[in-house]
């Protein structure tokens, strides 16, 4: 019974995985209420399908989901990891927790730049909980996305149990 409860949210992690994949914007805006719980199921994702996710938090700058360990160099600042998620050619999902307004020019700049998905690959930065202010500001230019699905989710049959 266990396995069955511990599936169920991982499962909801994969959806909203899914929606940001498939977002018509490089620059998402994720509502959440767990942002830590969430970020959680995406290193469990990460883990399990090598997928190349990131996360940058004030504390401690952009690191790797997959590799807790593992720390891009300069990139502690926001502006040098907008850089850095810019010039990246390869897959990536970015998350960014802890974004703190006024953001500088710069900063602001990138985002927008960002918002624009690559023709060559998939690059998402997803914006957690971000203020209700720069989500404003972004309108258009980023997806807006919600952690709590809206729609009652349907029973799917995994290994041999129906998992909600």
């Amino acid at each position: 019974m266990t396995s069955v409860m511990a599936a169920a949210p991982s499962q909801a992690g994969t959806e909203i995985f899914e929606r940001i994949l498939a977002a018509a914007s490089g620059l998402v805006v994720l509502h959440c209420e767990d942002s830590h719980a969430l970020i959680n199921q995406f290193r469990m994702i990460a883990r399990h399908t090598g997928q190349a996710m990131y996360l940058w938090q004030p504390d401690t700058g952009l690191g790797s989901l997959r590799d807790a360990h593992v720390r891009v160099p300069d990139c502690q600042r926001l502006g040098h990891a907008l850089r850095y998620m810019q010039q990246s050619m390869h897959f990536g999902i970015y998350f960014v927790v802890g974004l703190q307004l006024p953001l500088s020019t710069t900063d602001a700049s990138l985002l927008r730049q960002l918002a624009r998905p690559p023709k060559a690959h998939v690059r998402r930065v997803v914006l957690m909980d971000a203020p209700a202010a720069l989500a404003e500001h972004l309108g258009a230019l980023a997806v807006q996305l919600d952690a709590q699905d809206s729609q009652p989710r349907r029973p799917r049959l995994r290994d041999g149990r129906w998992l909600v």
